[in-house]
């Protein structure tokens, strides 16, 4: 995850969350400082403080390598000086060394004489009310070690001390409230965000099962953000253009479909009419592939409203009634036809018509591509799969799948609308089968319909149907 630019919209969430909260925070602390500050140079913060001088001396008393006590010229103490000409302390440690600066007043003398026995005091102060001291007495810890004050209580807060008052409040109080907000809402905000986008993850499991086989699926508004409602709304409408559009593109085809077949049946007679010639052949050959594509349209239609039933169809059978229908349009395009039976009988459950045009399909696809020579064959196995091989170029390795997909053809210059091997695996997948490319004989195409498991059926009769050839 990359913290300045998120791909999650959920860990966008909790980083945006967490630095604005922690901003704030910050913020807000350094606006408390500030605010201080300003009272504290305005005057109105501490005026009446009275420890002010001896936090003064605290930081600028030290000692010298004499071990004599010393001041150091600090800012503060060059302020306290300034705004109290009339200064006066005393620093003192328990080994007697002294440090004052001007004379302490003479009420206070006795006080000044008799520090070996006071550890601290508000002189001046009266306990029953508010009267601020005029002098305190503090025992302080210093650069110079721990040493004794006297000092007039009078002065404001100095600089340091303000700073040093705050620092504890942002690092006890604001610091570890920005973690504990912090780590609330990265532990809070994941959650949170996933169940707010329960809805997105219901929509995006609708969408998976959109298919163009599958009309009126729509996605599910239900929990969806109310940001989000209008794009997925906006989604569904555009499914419903997308329904509407394809419904009518399907009903024009399945009319077209009707309507050709009339003429393309007329046409067929009156081709049949004519002298027998190579001319007759082929236009017999072009009205024969109208027809198929004709019937592809139809049935294609029929697959879409699932309208195929479920019957016992012996394979054997309806492949010799396909190889018989054939046979006389393989003969005149320059082919042998050969119907090559396992047993007598491969019974399984399905639409019998929709199985005859999807080998019937085959047996075209055969005509049309197998180069015009050869021998066109069809194998029925008692294993429940139909073979239809021919002796052409075949079907290069690396064109096996496509060849199955809507009008992909071989060749653009070929014949067909490349929808015949489509068609074929649309109802062999609805007859809970598939068609595959299988090894044949010869180096040419060997498309095969493989079936579920067929179911057997005894004769009275024990007959054997030898394999029969048409030439």
């Amino acid at each position: 995850m990359r913290l300045r630019y998120p791909r999650s919209l959920q860990w966008r969430l909790v980083v945006y969350l967490a630095v604005t909260q922690a901003a704030m925070l910050a913020l807000l602390g350094v606006l408390i400082l500030t605010v201080i500050g300003l009272m504290w140079r305005s005057g109105a913060l501490g005026n009446e403080y009275e420890g002010s001088t001896i936090d003064v001396l605290t930081e600028a008393v030290e000692r010298a390598p004499q071990g004599e006590l010393m001041l150091t010229a600090t800012p503060d103490l060059t302020r306290l000086r300034s705004e109290n000409p009339d200064l006066w302390f005393l620093v003192r440690d328990a080994q007697g060394h002294r440090l004052s600066e001007s004379a302490v007043p003479s009420d206070l003398v006795p006080v000044a004489n008799a520090l070996d026995h006071i550890d601290q005091a508000r002189l001046g102060a009266h306990p029953s009310d508010d009267t601020p001291p005029i002098a305190v007495v503090r025992w302080v810890e210093t650069k110079a070690g721990r040493l004794q004050m006297l000092a007039a209580a009078k002065g404001r807060l100095s600089a340091s001390k303000v700073i040093a008052t705050a620092q504890p409040l942002f690092l006890n109080v604001v610091l570890p409230i920005i973690g504990l907000t912090t780590l609330a809402t990265i532990l809070v905000t994941p959650f949170a965000v996933r169940r707010a986008m329960a809805g997105l993850g219901k929509a995006a499991k609708d969408a998976e099962h959109i298919d163009i086989d599958r009309s009126g699926g729509r996605l599910s508004t239900d929990r969806v953000p109310a940001e989000v409602v209008a794009f997925v709304k906006t989604v569904n409408q555009a499914l419903d253009r997308l329904d509407r559009g394809y419904e009518r593109h399907k009903r024009f085809l399945a009319d077209a479909a009707h309507e050709l077949r009339t003429p393309i049946a007329i046409l067929t007679t009156r081709i049949s009419a004519l002298p027998a010639g190579s001319d007759r052949a082929r236009l017999l050959e072009d009205t024969s592939r109208l027809a198929v594509l004709a019937g592809q349209l139809l049935d294609l239609q029929r697959l879409d409203q699932g309208d195929a039933s479920r019957n016992p169809v012996d394979l054997a059978v309806m492949a010799e009634k396909v190889v018989l229908d054939l046979a006389p349009l393989a003969f005149a395009a320059g082919y042998d036809m050969a119907f090559e039976p396992e047993a007598d009988s491969v019974v399984t459950l399905g639409d019998e018509t929709a199985l005859e045009r999807a080998l019937a399909n085959l047996v075209q696809n055969a005509i049309d591509h197998g180069g015009r020579r050869g021998t066109i064959t069809v194998r029925v196995a008692s294993a429940g799969w139909i073979d239809v091989c021919d002796e052409g170029d075949g079907i290069p390795p690396e064109e096996h799948e496509q060849v199955f997909e809507p009008f992909y053809r071989l060749s653009h210059a070929g014949s067909g609308a490349g929808l015949g091997l489509d068609l074929v695996q649309k109802i062999m997948r609805l007859h809970g089968g598939h068609v595959e490319i299988a090894a044949g004989p010869s180096r040419g195409a060997c498309l095969r319909m493989v079936f579920p498991a067929p179911q057997s059926v005894e004769y009275s009769q024990d007959l054997t149907r030898p394999s029969s050839n048409c030439s």
